[in-house]
């Protein structure tokens, strides 16, 4: 696959949302601890294990990075550990992410970020060799149609989606909002959540074909392959 190129400059191809400068997520991760929950308006919460994320990539993690194909772009980049990997593994790496404290967290890290939203322009648009969706990544939006089609756009022919799915067979899409379990609640906004048939479900229609499946500590994953043309 080739790297990325500078700045493409297209437009934004649908609204940015920016649901993670919530307060409380800046603040895990300014600390590197939760607790932080993504919790539904019926009360249920979703622990967010902040730990991992502000950690280095663990044996769940380079499972996916030995995947990688080419340059990477990494979607909800977070505190930049995949990033750190990715590039320590010899790829080309940018993270993404709406949240300041990521892309801080992840420039101290050594990586390359920027703060944007995926629906944003991006550099290297339609080139990418792999794009990441991992830590529930592919719930971005809240509308799974929408972000595998501007994925697919970031990606090169051929070029690999790489996603971490819920491991259980679900496909919901709902508002939450960030939540340190203190009554510190953050902004609502639209979520998803998708198991590994309900993600090869929305995505088979838009041109990725299914290319490798596996699941690590407990941890589930899905290499998709993007078609040439739909």
């Amino acid at each position: 696959m080739s790297t990325a190129p500078p700045d493409t400059g297209l437009r934004r191809t649908a609204p940015a949302a920016a649901p993670w400068h919530a307060d409380p997520y800046t603040n895990a991760l300014r600390n590197g601890h939760g607790p932080l929950f993504l919790r539904r308006s019926d009360g249920w919460l979703l622990p967010l294990d902040v730990e991992r994320w502000c950690a280095s990539a663990d044996a769940a993690d380079l499972s996916a990075l030995r995947r990688c194909e080419g340059s990477v772009l990494d979607i909800g980049c977070g505190p930049g550990r995949l990033v750190a990997g990715a590039a320590a593994g010899g790829h080309r790496v940018l993270g993404v992410d709406v949240s300041q404290a990521a892309v801080d967290h992840t420039i101290r890290l050594g990586g390359t970020a920027l703060l944007r939203s995926v629906f944003d322009a991006l550099p290297g648009e339609g080139r990418w060799g792999t794009a990441l969706l991992i830590d529930g990544n592919v719930g971005i939006g809240g509308d799974p149609t929408a972000l595998l089609t501007r994925v697919f756009q970031l990606v090169a022919p051929e070029g690999l989606l790489i996603a971490e799915t819920a491991p259980m067979d679900v496909d919901e899409r709902v508002e939450v909002h960030v939540d340190d379990g203190h009554g510190a609640p953050g902004e609502l906004f639209p979520w998803a959540r998708l198991g590994t048939p309900a993600l090869l479900r929305h995505a088979r229609p838009l041109g990725w074909n299914p290319a490798d499946q596996w699941t690590t500590s407990g941890r589930s994953f899905l290499a998709l392959r993007r078609a040439r043309r739909v």
